[in-house]
């Protein structure tokens, strides 16, 4: 599902989370670049302990792929499951000869257990609402398909063969997002357990969304599947929906920290800022590495700006210059607020390779530590309270950047609190313009909503299933609303872009002779082949949705020494 970015649906539809923006009509001298050539394909050979955020982030930018089990995996796969059959004559084992949730208690003959497979993916298949971009629902079974490969849990080769051919085939189950707690994602994991079962489940091929039963053939694939004893609680348990969408997150998420610095120093250069709160110095004192990183790539990006020095400053109104001292707060403690949103970052990334690489079903499969055989081991991995509280203070640290962003932007409209520049902006005369009071607005009605949003649903556990799911992690919750914000956040940082931008244009004339920082130089050029500068007033809604776009599109990420973007791929 592709949202519009024209005119007027273009803010109603910017909060479906995770969705692509459509490129907004341009003018002829702003045309977008030529397209990046097509990427080569991605080979993956899973096997249960390799699987990268390099691999994810391919994923979930549109790679061609084709993923495959390492040579060595089939055999350990089928070596459990001949263990697992065996510890079923002495032990009693959920969700295998014995029924689920509040119902564990009930036994299962061996008779009803392939009945039981297909029963249990049709009932816990009653998710609703919205379903999962392509890349999040590719990267899912990718990921389920390599955690299956550990050979913790007793299925065949077949069950994780049969996911992978699927995503090879382009064939993609339509999984709700609404339905899960966190404490495994059992309906969206159903969903697409269901549609590997090649049944009524709906799936999409090639832009066409059908049953399973008849899209599976005409992508070359076997229309029937079917699961063995013990085969489909594997794919159901566990919080894999959770997994592929934060770190979805964490990709937006990162490209947003990028250019939230690059919009910073487009602040800093428009108001002439002091450079102190950039100096190595202070940041090393804090010791917070990622804190002294945001600091040094600042200072590469204004490295070399005249508009930053006393010379600048004196320059809109010699006769009355004073030194000014100190910046506001906000100015000042950026280094730092902007520092809490990497190291979340880096937190998580840590969180999801071992999550990608983890057996996360209930139960689990090991040969006994005493005496020959396997035994099963009831457990708790399925859940998710690690990565749902994680993206809760992700969300709250892109928040606070969201209203950093808010209160820099609200100073550029003031001619005291921006040190000089035209009242709101305004090109042409002021007064008789308004200039860019209602854009700085968009974004102060987005931030109490981004705030709203950020309240942590993690802690917001309630008992379902009579009892028997009495603490849950409302994961889903934590990475639906976090993609939410990340939605808001891209407007929230296209209008410091177009202010900050225009700051710096009101003012150019009399900063003749004065060269602005490389990143404000490029930043600038990048905005105004899509934006031209605003003169007399003119229908903004389109100037917005230009920057909003070029946000989403990752167009505004600094490039200058210091402000690698690696961590992107």
């Amino acid at each position: 599902m592709i949202r519009t970015a024209t005119c007027v649906c273009l803010l109603v539809a910017l909060c479906v989370p995770g969705q692509a923006v459509a490129e907004p009509d341009l003018p002829p001298a702003a045309a977008p670049l030529n397209p990046v050539p097509a990427a080569a394909p991605l080979n993956l050979v899973l096997d249960g302990d390799s699987f990268s955020l390099r691999d994810a982030f391919a994923i979930l930018e549109g790679r061609p792929l084709s993923a495959r089990l390492a040579p060595g995996v089939p055999a350990n796969l089928n070596r459990t499951r001949a263990g697992a059959l065996a510890a079923l004559n002495d032990q009693r084992v959920y969700g295998w000869n014995q029924a689920l949730g509040p119902l564990k208690d009930r036994p299962l003959s061996l008779e009803q257990a392939a009945q039981f497979q297909q029963n249990v993916l049709r009932s816990h298949a009653a998710g609703v609402g919205e379903p999962f971009p392509d890349d999040v629902v590719r990267l899912a079974l990718v990921l389920k398909a390599n955690q299956l490969a550990r050979g913790k849990v007793g299925v065949r080769p077949e069950v994780p063969l049969r996911l992978l051919s699927m995503v090879n085939a382009g064939v993609l189950p339509r999984m709700p997002q609404i339905g899960s707690l966190g404490t495994g994602d059992l309906q969206p994991q159903a969903a697409a357990g269901l549609a590997a079962l090649g049944g009524e489940a709906p799936v999409r091929y090639r832009g066409v969304e059908g049953p399973a039963s008849e899209m599976l053939p005409r992508a070359g694939l076997p229309r029937e599947f079917v699961f063995q004893a013990g085969e489909a609680l594997p794919i159901v348990s566990g919080s894999t929906v959770v997994a592929a969408s934060l770190m979805s997150a964490v990709h937006r998420a990162t490209a947003l920290a990028h250019q939230a610095e690059g919009a910073f120093a487009l602040f800093l250069e428009a108001t002439r800022a002091e450079r102190g709160s950039l100096d190595a110095r202070t940041h090393r004192e804090r010791r917070i590495p990622e804190e002294e990183a945001v600091a040094a790539r600042l200072r590469a990006m204004v490295a070399g700006s005249g508009w930053m020095t006393e010379a600048g400053r004196r320059r809109l109104d010699p006769a009355n210059y004073e030194p000014r001292i100190q910046d506001a707060v906000s100015v000042r403690a950026a280094p730092h607020i902007l520092a809490g949103l990497r190291q979340v970052l880096a937190d998580a990334r840590t969180a999801l390779v071992r999550e990608a690489n983890s057996s996360t079903s209930n139960p689990l499969i090991f040969r006994r530590d005493a005496g020959p055989g396997y035994e099963f081991v009831m457990g708790g991995n399925w859940d998710g309270s690690v990565m749902g509280h994680l993206a809760d203070s992700l969300n709250a640290e892109l928040t606070d950047v969201g209203v950093l962003s808010q209160e820099l932007s609200g100073r550029l409209l003031s001619p005291r609190w921006s040190y000089g520049l035209p009242a709101n902006l305004a090109g042409g005369s002021v007064g008789l313009n308004s200039g860019m009071v209602q854009v700085q607005t968009v974004a102060a009605a987005l931030v109490p909503e981004m705030q709203v949003r950020a309240t942590p649903a993690g802690t917001l556990s309630r008992p379902v299933k009579d009892g028997q799911e009495d603490h849950n992690t409302m994961a889903m919750a934590s990475v639906r609303h976090l993609h939410e914000n990340l939605d808001r956040l891209e407007i929230v940082l296209a209008v410091q872009f177009l202010m900050a931008a225009q700051g710096i244009d009101l003012i150019s004339g009399r900063m003749s002779g004065l060269a602005l920082g490389p990143a404000a130089t490029a930043l600038r050029e990048e905005l105004r082949r899509y934006v031209p500068v605003l003169a007399d007033d003119r229908y903004m809604t389109p100037d917005l949705e230009r920057a909003i776009w070029l946000v989403r599109n990752r167009r505004l990420l600094p490039r200058v020494t210091g402000t690698a973007t690696s961590d992107l791929r």
